[in-house]
């Protein structure tokens, strides 16, 4: 990941150094070597990922291509952070690096995983929910797309979910290769800590509106971005309908980093 930029760029490793740092952890070795089993850890995957997009972001910007709006799924709506200037990309590193490092906590203190479900309504998979359901271990977690949701929650109910979806040849569901439950009621904790220890940063309005995960809208206060952001650790990405905003924005060119 990013093996062209690492040794040229000095931005870009000012922001991998303060992830290093941060995460206690060599994040060039860790994306260059691997292995990627650790890369997945959430507080090495996290500010390593959010240092590469901000460093490949840096160099659009420099080329004179500048965006008219900036969004991202999940870790990626930290990211827009510094590319949107509520907060400066060393500080959306460093947020990112904490945010991981709350959400492997919260994940060790639960036996979750997170789940894709592919080409099932999400009106359907939404009863389901309702049906297997116990004492609300199982969460739609993402809305990514017309057939594509994801779930997370405890590895019991999500099996029982998928023997469901196989039973009744609804469609199909695939495992995720993540170290936790993310956006679940698992997170809770990390998301009270992550909100508590986020006071410390002031979050300025976006000179570029981010749409929000949370909402699919724009928003440029950035008071508000910061109460969504620190809450969306267990509240759904609704992704479709932030496609669905651009849609309606007259967007007609997306480059994703």
């Amino acid at each position: 990941m990013a093996r062209d930029i690492f040794k040229s760029d000095r931005f870009f490793r000012k922001l991998l150094q303060l992830g290093s740092d941060f995460a206690h952890e060599d994040l060039e070795r860790l994306c260059l070597r691997g292995p990627e089993k650790k890369l997945r850890f959430a507080r090495y995957l996290q500010p390593a990922l959010s240092a590469v997009c901000l460093g490949l972001h840096r160099h659009l910007i420099e080329r004179g291509v500048a965006p008219d709006y900036v969004l991202g799924h999940s870790l990626g709506e930290i990211t827009s952070l510094g590319a949107s200037g509520t907060v400066s990309c060393e500080d959306a590193v460093i947020i990112s690096a904490k945010r991981g490092e709350l959400m492997d906590a919260a994940a060790l203190k639960c036996n979750g995983a997170m789940m894709a479900v592919l080409f099932v309504p999400v009106e359907t998979v939404e009863k389901l929910i309702e049906e297997i359901n116990v004492d609300g271990k199982m969460v739609l977690a993402n809305d990514n797309a017309p057939n594509q949701v994801v779930l997370s929650g405890e590895i019991d109910i999500l099996e029982a979910f998928a023997a469901r979806i196989a039973q009744d040849k609804l469609g199909r569901c695939r495992r995720l290769l993540v170290a936790g439950p993310w956006h679940s009621n698992c997170m809770t904790e990390a998301r009270v800590a992550f909100e508590e220890w986020a006071k410390q940063y002031i979050f300025r309005d976006a000179h570029t509106p981010v749409i929000l995960n949370g909402t699919g809208r724009e928003e440029a206060d950035g008071a508000e971005i910061k109460h969504r952001i620190t809450w969306q650790l267990t509240r759904p990405v609704y992704w479709r309908e932030c496609m669905e905003r651009c849609k309606q924005l007259d967007v007609d060119t997306l480059i994703e980093i």
